[in-house]
């Protein structure tokens, strides 16, 4: 392990850059339209011959392959938490909402050197669909939660398969793949009938969770941070939100515990590996 990836330097990186990642995100307000993520690039040298001599030229660099969804053997179909035995957890956010605020959870994670899930809305990806590419860019993962975020509980079979495969769709247009997880929208578990059309949509798990940070409620930074700490352990899957301000303030805070509880926030395709 080296300086950098001590629980000291962690905690002080977040102490340093919560207060000016909060109150970007919140004066930012509801904005519309973000940057899109800057590329990459790379110096691709030619061939060498007597006629050709060495010269670079510069072209954009190929995107991270999206990764598909797993088949996690011994798991059930729908799983709402990972091992018990490991000290890991998954924070996984619904995608929806001002893209500041995404981009500023997002940060935030990175500077702790933590890796989140976030399903996202496919009407969301129309409006904003730089986030796609900015998400795997830092090393997150990327699933699927219907394309309206309407009831999908209540649907009939045609129109709940059309939420699923309609945000899959995005997902792959966008990235190369259809993401690595579905969570069903407006429910915490989905019923047999939703947990068919995923797997026909190429889903094989559907993802829940064990913890509710209720952050949506907009309780305030402090109550989502009691809420969560009191329920998280080993394996926990943390369903949290973007689009809120009290989720941005207390994300440094959710993880300067789980850094105090030597936990480890991964991915959920980490968690269960």
């Amino acid at each position: 392990m080296n300086a950098s990836d001590t629980p000291v330097h962690r905690r002080s990186a977040l102490r340093a850059g919560a207060g000016a990642a909060i109150a970007g995100a919140l004066i930012a307000g509801c904005a519309d339209r973000g940057d899109a993520a800057g590329t990459s690039a790379r110096t691709v040298p030619t061939a060498v011959s007597p006629k050709n001599p060495v010269t670079a030229t510069t072209r954009p660099a190929a995107p991270r392959p999206a990764p598909a969804p797993h088949r996690f053997p011994g798991q059930s179909v729908q799983i709402d938490h990972g091992p018990r035995d490991r000290a890991r957890v998954a924070l996984t956010f619904h995608g929806q909402g001002d893209p500041a605020i995404a981009r500023t959870v997002l940060a935030e994670a990175e500077r702790a050197h933590a890796r989140i899930t976030v399903l996202a809305v496919g009407s969301w990806l129309d409006e904003h669909p730089e986030m796609a590419r900015r998400i795997l860019d830092g090393g997150h993962d990327l699933g699927n939660h219907t394309q309206r975020h309407i009831d999908i509980s209540s649907m009939g079979e045609a129109e709940a398969y059309a939420e699923i495969t309609g945000c899959a769709q995005r997902l792959r247009r966008l990235t190369g793949s259809i993401g690595t997880w579905f969570r069903p929208s407006r429910t915490r578990y989905a019923t047999p009938l939703v947990q068919r059309l995923a797997a026909r949509a190429g889903y094989p798990h559907v993802l829940s969770y064990d913890v509710d940070s209720l952050d949506f409620t907009s309780p305030g930074a402090a109550a989502v941070t009691r809420k969560v700490a009191g329920e998280i352990r080993n394996g926990s899957v943390v369903s949290l939100h973007f689009g809120y301000a009290d989720t941005v303030a207390a994300l440094p805070l959710l993880l300067t515990e789980i850094d105090r509880r030597r936990l480890r926030a991964v991915t959920t395709t980490e968690l269960l590996t």
